[in-house]
């Protein structure tokens, strides 16, 4: 079924329902069906990109898109070790690249609090339920730097947490992430200094999360807690077994076969040049058209297999960075048709599982990413699909499940 096809089986009927919240009278909602969250990241872009025309300046109108698309949740970062540092100083944040449109491409300055809980208030008072993760920005002082240990890296995070209940917004929240993506290194510095693994596996790591974990559990015991990943072998969890209330795994078909696809393009996660953006217009679209059959299948194989292995745990899965490309954006020669496709096949897929509590339709459902932002009734149709899937029965008696 091609796009068209696709979106065309959406009913008059199913579109008011992805849309109602928006357009309900305040006081008039309906509940909501509880079943899998149609998630969205938001990542650092929530706070930093708010400058006229980068998509956030406007909190109210970000967030009346989102709800109009059908999404009823967001991941964001709450900055933690700058809010326990000094919440309300302004910060100098550095660029942590300027080819990519999340986040800042140049030097910024934000302060944290109140906004982080001005935010959530507004997500509360909509609906959109919250998950929180840290991507750890860079600031002038290089304050994550200073995170010498797993206790550490709790504290700041329960002081984060507080700000939170004491703004009495801790029903909003449905997870904590301690570290987007540990222990990459662009991410996580301090523990790459260290150790000098991006192995999640090794023993260090093993150690420092499961004493981080223990800590933020012990303070907010009905908060699920866990560190997110995005390795390529995900039979590692049946190996490892980290005592997570969830999974939050990323899933792309670029990477998949040690990132065959990329390879192929000629991309290399180019972070302040251009020439891999200029590789992705030249190339992309023809060598995912040439073998699409392929392409998919290595997606399909990777979405199947992550269920699998959290089925045998039973755990529930969480994925809000995923299906296409790790990196696209509003350019010369980049289309976003055979992006939606991608991602439409992803989010299928992942929903006939039943093992999502929590699916993302891409990493570019952002307003400013204007091509894939724009196409409101493709989101709809994605949200519908994932708001109404199957859920593993196991899966209700899991932490997550009684957020929802």
């Amino acid at each position: 079924m091609d796009r068209k096809q696709f979106l065309g089986t959406l009913t008059a009927g199913a579109l008011m329902a992805a849309t109602g919240v928006a357009n309900a009278a305040p006081g008039k909602r309906k509940a909501a069906k509880k079943g899998p969250l149609a998630i969205t990241m938001w990542d650092f872009s929530w706070l930093e990109r708010r400058w006229p025309g980068a998509g956030y300046e406007d909190w109210d109108v970000a967030l009346d898109g989102l709800v109009e698309r059908g999404y009823n949740a967001v991941r964001i970062d709450a900055y933690p070790h700058l809010v326990a540092k000094a919440p309300h100083k302004e910060w100098t944040l550095l660029p942590q690249w300027n080819t990519q449109d999340w986040g800042s491409p140049d030097i910024n300055r934000v302060t944290i609090l109140p906004a982080l809980t001005e935010f959530i208030g507004k997500c509360h008072r909509r609906g959109i339920r919250v998950g929180l993760s840290s991507w750890y920005r860079e600031d002038a002082d290089k304050t994550r730097m200073q995170i010498d240990s797993p206790e550490r890296m709790a504290a700041d995070w329960i002081v984060t947490l507080e700000h939170i209940k004491r703004a009495g917004l801790m029903d909003a929240i449905v997870y904590v992430d301690l570290c987007n993506e540990w222990p990459l290194h662009i991410w996580a510095p301090w523990f790459q200094k260290k150790e000098g693994s991006d192995d999640w596996t090794t023993p260090a790591s093993l150690d420092y999360m499961k004493r981080a974990v223990a800590k933020v559990r012990a303070a907010y015991p009905g908060l699920p807690a866990l560190f997110s990943f995005f390795n390529a072998r995900v039979e590692d969890y049946l190996d490892h077994k980290p005592d997570f209330d969830l999974f939050e795994h990323h899933i792309w078909m670029a990477q998949q076969n040690d990132g065959e696809y990329y390879k192929e393009v000629g991309y290399n996660y180019e972070r302040f040049d251009p020439k891999g953006y200029t590789a992705l217009g030249q190339k992309a679209k023809a060598a995912y058209r040439a073998r699409p059959d392929y392409w998919n299948s290595l997606l399909v194989d990777k979405i199947n297999r992550t269920a699998r292995v959290a089925r045998q745990l039973n755990k529930p899965l969480v994925t809000t960075e995923c299906w296409s490309l790790v990196d696209y954006k509003d350019w010369p020669l980049l289309e976003w048709d055979w992006i939606k496709d991608i991602n439409a096949l992803g989010v299928a897929t992942a929903s006939k599982t039943g093992q999502w509590l929590g699916i993302a339709t891409s990493n570019f459902c952002g307003p400013q990413f204007k091509g894939m932002w724009n196409d409101v009734r493709w989101h709809q149709a994605q949200t519908t699909l994932i708001k109404n899937g199957p859920v593993t029965p196991e899966l209700k008696s899991s932490l997550l499940w009684g957020r929802l």
